[in-house]
């Protein structure tokens, strides 16, 4: 994969680029900065250096989102992952597991750090002499993008945070750096700001055309996402008259959250979404469709849409996405425990270790596009009983096979984000069959058989698979060895962009109406499904809902939890909704993956019992950091 990121890897190796302490008024890379700016070679390596600072998205130990809500657990023997004990409430100031504001250990570096790198580079770039001035510009734009997603970042994470607004000069006190946490609003209008001028500026081109050396770098529709989305964020409930924390007070006395709800916000981020989806039409970034699918063969259309749908997400720069998180990218070492073995082996070149917990299992819809619930015609109460496949679901799961009922009659992306026992796996093998998509490899998961217990600690605990996050390009090569091929993570990506609109246009207005069904039925066609309105009038037994607006609240959001599965969404949006608290106080269940008959495999099985307060909905500030900066106010509940 050729990008900006080709850069990253050799001026980290140059400049020995170290974590350091949060708002550190000496950059780590001191003793290079004489030449960092000397020409257009060193400049373009310290413009990487920025892009190396942001987020890394494809790590279960770096991003919060892949086991802070538990969408993804792994098993009881791997429960020491710096991620997993995130997830399980293990966080603490004193052993802060996902650090980001001043990270000094090996997992992840602090954004503050990343944030005085990027103010550097604005500040030396002016003067570097074989840059013409349409390069100056696109490059302080994508650095003040950086910049932007940062602060962001942070402040999705930890609440008010400290605006590095520029850096604090070399030979000034360190009481420069002893700075306050500043109130929420002030935070969300600087970030803003700060993506104003990169539109405002037109300098960041709308469309990469140099596909060899520039993939991965900052676009218009990127700038415009983002906007997008801290504006959703703003509006959200988490940051928009939240009194829980009417008793979270800065320096000066006054609470740090707003206390009254301005329901105008919702307006705002959908005008900021609409503008955002005029931006990607524009650059030619849309929905992925069958007919950008190029399959090997002629396919079944069942193959070909979940094909279609797995590649959306991990098919290397394809059509929908915005953004990609190509500075770490999703390789093997995301894709091997997320991928089975699809038949007998002799080492464990896919461990299958990340499982996926009923919770999420369940939010998938039946074919019929509604909650298995709510579903009129589905048998929710005997979705645990046995089911033999047959020649109607032959594409899904291998005939004659026994799975659980539960896995049968369920929407496409259920058979494109999952894999599970007998059920159809088709690609990411050499032995597709020639004729019949039909007569593919599958997961036999029982204890003994191929995909279960490979040595202790390799096993998928729940018995199911984040299929959609395994590459349709990664393949078994023979049972034993895989060729993988890589993809940026999907940070922004189209359908989160509609049903961002879908959402804020429903909270701008008393009521919805056809603008809001609009935007979330075409997330809703492409996955093969009918509307919202037909759907709901035809199967649910609340037939009404769609017309209500807490009803379509509840719709939208189960959309994004459907549609942006396993791909680490839900932990961030669970927290602005602040439904975290509600949902997220349950046992974890998965198939008893220890036993050898059928009867016994599907018996639902807690494996872990998860924990939710209102502590958790940011993370705690370092006490490492809070005892160099006094000024700090600790939140709520650490």
């Amino acid at each position: 994969m050729k990008s900006v990121y080709k850069y990253i890897l050799g001026i980290c190796a140059v400049l020995s680029i170290n974590a350091c302490d949060y708002l550190d008024v000496i950059p780590d890379n001191i003793a290079t900065l004489d030449n960092a700016f000397s020409d257009r070679y060193t400049t373009e390596q310290y413009l990487a250096t920025c892009y190396w600072g942001m987020p890394k998205s494809a790590g279960w130990n770096e991003n919060p989102g892949i086991f802070g809500a538990m969408e993804m657990i792994y098993n009881k023997e791997n429960r020491t992952e710096r991620g997993m004990k995130f997830g399980l409430g293990q966080d603490s100031p004193t052993s802060a597991l996902i650090n980001y504001w001043g990270s000094d250990d090996t997992y992840v570096r602090s954004l503050y750090a990343g944030i005085r790198e990027c103010n550097t580079f604005m500040e030396g770039v002016v003067g570097v002499q074989d840059l013409n001035k349409y390069e100056k510009n696109r490059m302080i734009a994508e650095v003040k993008l950086i910049k932007a997603y940062m602060h962001f970042y942070l402040l999705s994470y930890y609440g008010p945070i400290c605006p590095l607004r520029e850096n604090t000069p070399v030979n000034e006190s360190t009481q420069g750096v002893r700075v306050y946490r500043e109130k929420v609003d002030d935070c969300f209008a600087y970030i803003i700001e700060l993506l104003d001028e990169v539109i405002d500026s037109g300098a960041l081109p709308s469309v990469i055309e140099n596909r060899t050396t520039e993939l991965g770098r900052f676009t218009k529709p990127a700038a415009y996402m983002l906007k997008a989305k801290a504006l959703l964020y703003w509006a959200s409930p988490l940051f928009n008259g939240n009194t829980d924390y009417n008793s979270f007070l800065d320096h000066n006395g006054e609470p740090f959250f707003n206390q009254t709800y301005d329901a105008t916000r919702w307006t705002v981020a959908a005008e900021a979404c609409k503008e955002a989806i005029d931006a990607c039409n524009t650059a030619g970034i849309r929905l992925y469709q069958k007919t950008d699918y190029i399959a090997p063969k002629v396919l079944s259309d069942t193959t070909m849409l979940v094909n279609t749908l797995r590649s959306a997400v991990s098919e290397r720069w394809n059509c929908e996405l915005v953004w990609g998180n190509s500075s770490y990218p999703v390789n093997s070492g995301l894709q091997s425990p997320c991928f089975p073995r699809l038949e007998q082996a002799t080492s464990s070149s896919a461990s299958g270790k990340m499982s996926v917990p009923f919770s999420t299992v369940d939010l998938f819809y039946s074919d019929n596009g509604v909650p298995i619930e709510e579903d009129k015609e589905y048998d929710y109460a005997h979705r645990f009983d046995l089911r033999t496949g047959d020649e109607e679901h032959k594409y899904y799961i291998q005939k004659g096979e026994q799975t659980a009922a539960m896995n049968f009659d369920r929407e496409p992306r259920f058979y494109s984000t999952l894999g599970f026992d007998r059920g159809k796996w088709y690609g990411n093998s050499y032995k597709n069959s020639p004729d019949d998509d039909s007569e593919c490899l599958y997961p036999k998961n029982r204890f003994g058989e191929y995909s279960s217990v490979f040595q202790p600690g390799d096993y998928n605990v729940t018995g199911y698979w984040p299929k959609k996050l395994v590459c349709i390009n990664s393949t078994f090569r023979d049972p034993n060895n895989i060729s993988y091929e890589d993809y940026p993570f999907p940070d922004m990506r189209f359908a989160d962009l509609l049903l961002m609109y879908a959402e804020a246009l429903n909270e701008s207005k008393e009521t919805p109406d056809a603008e809001v069904y609009q935007y979330i039925d075409m997330v809703r066609e492409r996955a093969g499904l009918k509307g919202v309105v037909e759907s709901w009038q035809k199967y649910s037994n609340q037939p009404d809902k769609p017309h209500t607006k807490n009803g379509m609240r509840e719709i939208i959001q189960r959309e994004r939890k459907i549609e942006l599965a396993c791909e680490g969404a839900y932990y961030w949006d669970s927290h602005r909704w602040k439904t975290a608290v509600k949902e997220q106080n349950r046992p974890l269940q998965g198939w008893n993956v220890n036993a050898k008959e059928a009867v016994d495999y599907y018996t639902p099985t807690t494996i872990y019992t998860q924990t939710f307060t209102y502590k958790n909905y940011f993370a705690p500030i370092p006490e490492k950091d809070m005892t160099n900066n006094p000024q700090l106010v600790q939140n709520p509940g650490w």
